[in-house]
């Protein structure tokens, strides 16, 4: 018989066997909230005013929960390029700044983001 036994080893250098691993991801695995289409933009670093657009139009944003951790995530692609990439601690704040738009700082990031919506329905179900 065969042994495929494999050990993976965490970022935080905590060794799992392979059954340990096979919980460990499954027990972390974020699940999907849901998404919607909006054009994102990152704050300027430089002048901390104004608004410079990540994306050439409307990209798909994705909400992701993680109820081990009880965190949710935010992610965008456009491409194959990540331009969001934000986990939503408690001290965070999506602010809705206008009937279709709305931002939030992320410190881990250092950059705030906001995401123009084509309606007030698609900002109400972030906000």
């Amino acid at each position: 018989m065969l042994n495929h036994s494999f050990d993976v080893l965490l970022s935080n250098g905590v060794k799992l066997t392979a059954l340990s691993a096979s919980f460990y991801f499954l027990l972390h695995r974020e699940q999907p909230i849901f998404s919607t289409r909006a054009h994102v933009f990152q704050i300027d670093p430089n002048t901390k005013k104004n608004w410079v657009p990540t994306s050439k139009h409307a990209v798909t944003v994705s909400y992701f929960y993680d109820s081990t951790r009880n965190v949710y995530r935010i992610i965008s692609l456009d491409g194959s390029k990540a331009i969001i990439n934000s986990t939503i601690t408690p001290n965070m704040t999506f602010t809705k700044t206008s009937q279709k738009f709305g931002q939030w700082a992320d410190s881990r990031a250092n950059t705030v983001y906001g995401l123009g919506f084509s309606s007030e329905h698609h900002l109400s179900k972030v906000s």
